[in-house]
């Protein structure tokens, strides 16, 4: 009986130890290539790529590392504060997953259960561009270990007003550039600024008209390893008949000089689109403090928080928003405030570092009703105990664009608020691995509504591999209507896009999704 129980509990252990053992084509591999990959292959910003097992286990002792202690993916934003679009955070369960993995002993276990590779795109993320604006000489980006920002003026050459969908960074060498922030100048300003130095671009950091670029019209920015917004049927931003752009490129320490030369992807509403809403970009300032700009100084040697309150006015939905500071801020926490007193959290970073910012756009519209109000809070940290304090022994801080000056600086963007913003989805995309089924294939959901008489179709889609796809509406006979994305990459998991109808005629329609090994269609009826 003895040898019985023993035998059996011998079986259990080894049942169990099955059970809990990681691989790498089983439980990392998922991981990895959705959430590192994007950044870590050949040509992006990534040191080292991590395309393969061999990638991985030759690095997992510094992987479980920076996973342990949330240094790497570097998201900032809190994720149980709210939700963005292009998470690329590891979940608790997936940061033991992989810590698991590398102390169990790193093994790859069966082939059949690794996932393909994303198919990630050579060129666009969003397609065939409308117009590609690029640097008219090389930047020389100096190796002297240190970040460097520089303002770069592309005329874009229009002769009429565009509407802007998306906007997007090519960089020219993508281990260099850290991220990007675009601007509009309608009054050629930044090409004068420009003229005054001998070289190609001007410094953003403390320089001449430095801070006067931070106020011009903003669109939305470039982080390495996350996709441009691409904005809904009926949204847009204007860019303006010989507007130029302005491009704030932050370049990171590099040990030797690198070249550089980027190009900005831009695409427009094409002429069956009707876009009545454009977004508006708000910028919270010192000005939104309770005392006023000149309440913005922080004392040496000492910690302060500045609480700035936006009043709503007008019935807006909220987009997303770009907190930005110094090497002294240390945290955000921005909430929107009802008219009635009710919260709905919008962004928090607990732990700022000036070296990992960028624009956080919201998986869908959140409505801001007139009277509601934006309350911002930053916290800054000008004690010599914060190591990234680029003044020793620490000095009287103002507001100020140099290293040595603070920001409080909030871009907004909204639009106006319209019924049903409330079901506005720019994505439904999964954040955690864990909950996707890669063998569920590719699949369309039937669009809803329908039938419908105006406003707005939702199209929903899976997809068992990260790769591009286009998405037409068609007729009857197979015609193209119109082209609602034009090989756009789209991730692994559950993605939504949204369609306005009402340019179209009475009658039954088809959406084809199609790309590498997708072919997906399905139909409504416009009454």
């Amino acid at each position: 009986m003895k040898k019985f129980l023993s035998l059996i509990s011998f079986f259990l252990i080894v049942n169990c130890g099955i059970q809990g053992q990681k691989t790498f084509a089983k439980d990392v591999a998922p991981i990895i290539y959705n959430k590192c990959t994007t950044c870590h292959r050949t040509g992006e910003i990534g040191p080292f790529s991590l395309t393969s097992y061999d990638d991985v286990a030759n690095r997992s002792s510094i992987i479980k590392s920076v996973v342990s202690t949330g240094y790497m993916p570097p998201w900032k934003p809190d994720p149980a504060y709210s939700h963005f679009l292009g998470e690329y955070y590891l979940t608790e369960d997936e940061k033991q997953t992989i810590i698991d993995w590398v102390d169990q002993g790193a093994e790859y276990g069966d082939s059949v259960d690794e996932p393909d590779l994303p198919n990630f795109p050579e060129g666009s993320l969003l397609g065939e561009p409308d117009l590609v604006l690029t640097f008219e000489e090389t930047h020389v980006h100096k190796g002297n270990n240190d970040d460097e920002y520089r303002y770069f003026v592309l005329p874009t050459g229009l002769t009429e007003d565009r509407v802007i969908k998306a906007i997007e960074l090519r960089p020219g060498n993508s281990q260099i550039v850290h991220h990007a922030l675009f601007f509009e100048d309608t009054q050629g300003r930044a090409a004068m600024f420009d003229a005054q130095t001998p070289e190609y671009g001007f410094e953003g950091f403390g320089s001449f008209g430095t801070d006067e670029v931070l106020n011009y019209d903003q669109y939305p920015g470039y982080v390495p390893g996350t996709k441009p917004i691409y904005y809904p049927d009926g949204f847009g931003q204007k860019l303006s008949a010989g507007a130029d752009l302005v491009i704030q490129m932050h370049y990171a320490p590099w040990p030797v000089d690198a070249e550089d030369k980027s190009s900005v992807n831009i695409f427009f509403a094409d002429e069956d689109e009707v876009v009545d809403r454009f977004v508006d970009d708000r910028i919270m300032l010192p000005f939104d403090l309770p005392g006023g700009f000149f309440s913005f100084n922080i004392p040496p040697n000492q910690v302060k928080e500045f609480h700035g309150i936006w009043n709503i006015n007008q019935d807006l939905s909220l987009i997303g928003l770009s907190p930005h500071m110094h090497y002294l801020g240390k945290s955000w926490e921005v909430w929107l405030e009802d008219p009635i007193g009710n919260k709905t959290n919008l962004i928090k970073i607990n732990d700022w570092d000036f070296n990992w910012q960028g624009g956080y756009y919201f998986p869908r519209l959140i409505p801001a009703k007139a009277g509601s109000k934006i309350h911002a809070v930053a916290v800054y940290d000008n004690t010599a105990s914060n190591p990234q304090n680029p003044s020793n022994p620490p000095k009287y801080v103002w507001w100020g664009e140099g290293t040595t000056d603070e920001m409080y600086y909030l871009p907004i963007l909204s639009i106006p608020y319209q019924d049903g913003d409330e079901d506005v989805v720019f994505s439904d995309q999964t954040s955690s691995i864990n909950e996707i089924d890669f063998s569920s294939g590719n699949w369309m959901s039937p669009i809803y509504p329908n039938p419908v008489s105006e406003g707005n179709i939702f199209i929903n889609f899976h997809l068992s591999k990260a790769t591009s796809v286009r998405i037409n509406i068609l007729d009857m006979q197979g015609r193209l209507v119109r082209n609602l994305r034009r090989n756009e990459y789209f991730n692994v998991g559950n993605n939504k896009i949204m369609a306005n109808v009402n340019s179209l005629t009475k009658g039954m329609y088809f959406i084809n999704i199609s790309g590498e090994n997708v072919n997906l269609v399905t139909k409504f009826i416009k009454e």
